[in-house]
This record gives C-alpha cells, sequence and structure tokens, in this order.
C-alpha cells in the first residue's frame, strides 16, 4: 500500500519541521510518498526543507492560496491512499499503520478517519473537552448528524485515490470550510470508518485559520450542508449547533482576552 501525503505550506518555518519530522518517522507495512507544496515562504522555510534531500519532494513557488496548494499536491499524488496535513498539525507515532490497516480491514471502505488531539503552540494538549465531543459524535456518524455540523477533523481524514478521481478536488472558492464539503461529497457515497485511537494533533492558536476566523467558518459549514436535501429537524438542528458553537467561541475569545488583561 502506497500513502500519499501533501503538506500545504506557506511561513510555517517555526512548525514545519515537527509536522514533517511527524510523517517521515511513521514505519509500516506501507510506502510514504510526501509532498510539501510551499507558496513562496520568506522565513526559512525552503532551507528547512532543503535540509531533508531527497526524503521528501517538495516546490517553492507563488500560488493562489491553501487550496490551490493541497489541491496541486491531491492532483500529483500517486498513492493509493491520500490526505493531506497542514503545515502546523501533526500526525501521532503509528498514525498511518492504523490507517493502512484500517483499509487492509475494510475493503470496501473508500474513507477513514481518526481521533484528534488540540496543541497549542508548545504542543500542551488543551481543549479536551472539544476533542472528547467530537470523538462522541464520530462515533455516532450518520450522513445525517454530518449534515448539523462538522466533527471530522481534517488531518485524520485519509482517502481512496480512485474516489478522489470520482469526486474531484477541493473547491477553491471556500475561505474557511472547504474540507467539510469536500467531505460532504465523500459521505455522500458511504460512512467511513473511524479509528477511535488518537492519530494526528491539530494546532490552535488564536493568529491559526481556525483560530481567528471561526464565526465565518460555522456560516459557511451550515450553508454547505444546505446544500443537500434534509428533514426539516436536521434543518433545526444545524442551525441551532451553529449559533450555539459561535457562542461558545466567542465567550472563549473574550475570556482570553480577560486572561491577558489581569
Amino acid at each position: 500500500m502506497k500513502i500519499s501525503i501533501v503538506t500545504p505550506s506557506f511561513n510555517q518555518g517555526a512548525y514545519i519541521r515537527k509536522t514533517i519530522d511527524s510523517v517521515l518517522t511513521q514505519a509500516g507495512d506501507f510506502e510514504i510518498e510526501y509532498r510539501v507544496i510551499d507558496g513562496g515562504s520568506t522565513d526559512d522555510t525552503v532551507e528547512v526543507l532543503k535540509s531533508y534531500g531527497d526524503r521528501l519532494r517538495w516546490v517553492s513557488e507563488s500560488d493562489k492560496g491553501q487550496v490551490d496548494a493541497i489541491n496541486k499536491g491531491l492532483a500529483a499524488a500517486s498513492g493509493d491512499i491520500v490526505g493531506w496535513l497542514n503545515s502546523d498539525d501533526l500526525l501521532l507515532p503509528g498514525a498511518l499503520a492504523k490507517v493502512a490497516a484500517a483499509f487492509r480491514d475494510h475493503p470496501e471502505t473508500e474513507w477513514v478517519h481518526g481521533r484528534c488531539v488540540i496543541i497549542d503552540e508548545q504542543d500542551r494538549e488543551v481543549r479536551k473537552w472539544v476533542s472528547a465531543y467530537k470523538h462522541y459524535r464520530c462515533m455516532h456518524h450518520s450522513f445525517a448528524n454530518f449534515l448539523t455540523e462538522d466533527y471530522v477533523s481534517q488531518m485524520t481524514c485519509f482517502w481512496r485515490r480512485s474516489m478522489q478521481d470520482d469526486v474531484g478536488l477541493v473547491d477553491p472558492t471556500i475561505k474557511y470550510a472547504f474540507d467539510y464539503e469536500f467531505f460532504l461529497r465523500f459521505a455522500q457515497r458511504g460512512d467511513p470508518v473511524y479509528i477511535a485511537d488518537p492519530i494526528a494533533c491539530f494546532r490552535w492558536y488564536p493568529e491559526s485559520k481556525s483560530g481567528g476566523g471561526f464565526v465565518t467558518q460555522m456560516r459557511e459549514t451550515n450553508e454547505l450542508a444546505g446544500r443537500y436535501p434534509a428533514s426539516p429537524w436536521t434543518r433545526v438542528r444545524a442551525r441551532a449547533k451553529e449559533i450555539g458553537i459561535v457562542n461558545i467561541y466567542r465567550a472563549l475569545a473574550i475570556a482570553r482576552t480577560v486572561g491577558r488583561r489581569a
């Protein structure tokens, strides 16, 4: 089995070495094809990439943003299994062995995803309650439930290249929730296999894209789910969760501001 992983990057020199190491140290009965698509970083990212020699493939050139970089990498991927890992996130030890085992044990499945750990800038685990909630939701997946909120952690998700050929690449017109829209296309085809063990870390910090754009992201998520047929009750649940999640994140932002001033 060959697993292709794509990392889009731009000025993430502070984190990208850890991201790369988390991929290249994976071991098991599979081959890894790893591509870093850098958008012409002006920090030390290119020096970091050069230091790995031929252990990975990379380019550094101007692009149209994160989705453009992701799509370049996904289009070039030659593996049987494909996924992307952002340049500040991490795979946990043994992650790809668990992914490969899930596909081998379930030859009929087209995509798998797993449990995620949320970390901060110093690699400390944070927001355990969010991770626990998403784990619960993933354990009770249905397409109707997925239309009410996005509980699939992108950095834990891997899919068959054959399905990617069918559903196409990531939609570049979506600013924040493009991974959710991509996975909705997967979910419409069939249920995923969920790996209950933690397999990746999502790095959350106020300056990150997700950290700073949660209101727009929640609005996009609800609008994207609205493209699919659903019962009135599912629509009500989706709207209620959008409001609830936005209010929770606003409260957390206020708490952080107060904490800094104290």
